[in-house]
């Protein structure tokens, strides 16, 4: 197990390195950088300033020396300033990482909670009334984009019945549960509670329908390959309880392919919430990288991308450690 993980550990730092690589050529790609911040202040920039752009941006320095110095500076965690209003980038990326990773989790449990149960249904119940109603969620969440969903949420619930809020949300519970930690003050909890809740239900819903779909159409498929196995028919045949043979036998082995989309759907709702989060105006990393990029603010826009890297190889990571705890035939192979 010790030289599995050490093996996938170095595949996710080799990842890594290759990603600040990508993100800091596409940061020099779009153009001189002294340039952008000319046109940031809209009055053109002295012989003077212009200097002094290219000294503190190590526009003198070969390309690699650049690469590296600014490798140097993300480790430490300096990823510069904004072009607007000349703000720490890791501070506007810490003040909205909160928002999109309770975002995040909260669709994550969602779907997962309601997409692997109703495919394991689905696969029990093959040709009933239960598999087609769940192939039909399954057909309908994965045709309609989560804008569309989003909208129609908005419509229904926020507009014509004005059960929910439409937008701007904020992170009650995490940063609750942070700021209650280092100072003490736990007031951020109750307002979760009291009807901070119901921010989430709409951008929750609208992420989750998708993805619980993908969940339900994969974890179908894997179970009526298990069901229909050798090993399966045995325990079957030599009396094993058939709530033994499906929730133990069965999904035990078929989970290996929804654990695999587990870990990218928890990925691609860090990375890809910019659409819900600019739908639903929800202060997350998503609206952070969309205005940045609208903005032309690259230290805003590589910060965030950086950032994405780093969760998809933190993710992916995990994963590879939970099919070696399952299977142990993964890490031996």
């Amino acid at each position: 197990m010790g030289k599995y993980i050490l093996r996938r550990f170095l595949f996710s730092f080799f990842t890594l390195i290759g990603a600040t690589a990508i993100v800091f050529g596409l940061s020099r790609a779009v153009g001189d950088p002294r340039d952008l911040f000319a046109q940031e202040g809209g009055y053109g920039v002295t012989e003077e300033t212009y200097e002094h752009l290219t000294k503190m941006l190590n526009l003198d320095k070969p390309l690699y020396m650049q690469y590296f110095i600014w490798l140097g500076k993300t480790v430490r965690g300096d990823l510069g300033r904004s072009l607007l209003g000349q703000k720490d980038v890791a501070d506007l990326i810490g003040e909205k990482v909160l928002n999109t990773l309770e975002l995040t989790i909260f669709s994550w449990i969602l779907s997962t909670l309601i997409g692997i149960p109703l495919g394991v249904i689905s696969a029990i119940k093959r040709g009933s009334i239960w598999d087609w109603a769940g192939r039909f969620l399954a057909l309908i969440g994965q045709a309609a984009p989560p804008f569309v969903i989003a909208i129609i949420g908005i419509l229904i619930f926020a507009v014509k019945l004005g059960w929910l809020p439409a937008g701007s949300g904020e992170s009650y519970l995490l940063k609750g549960v942070f700021r209650g930690i280092s100072s003490g003050d736990f007031s951020l909890i109750p307002d979760f509670f009291t009807g901070g809740w119901k921010h989430y239900v709409l951008p929750v819903g609208t992420l989750g329908l998708a993805a619980s779909a993908s969940y339900l159409r994969l974890t179908r498929s894997s179970m009526l390959e298990i069901l229909d196995s050798e090993y399966i028919k045995l325990a079957r045949a030599k009396g094993v309880p058939e709530r033994v043979v499906i929730w133990k036998h069965a999904l035990k082995n078929a989970l290996i392919p929804p654990l695999t989309l587990a870990a990218l759907i928890f990925v691609g709702f860090l990375t890809g919430t910019i659409i819900v989060e600019t739908v639903f105006v929800w202060p997350g990393l998503g609206l952070l990288a969309t205005t940045a990029v609208s903005e032309n603010d690259f230290p805003v826009m590589t910060g965030s991308v950086l950032l994405f890297a780093v969760f998809y190889a933190i993710v992916i990571f995990i994963s590879d450690l939970t099919y070696g705890l399952v299977d142990p035939r993964i890490r031996y192979s």
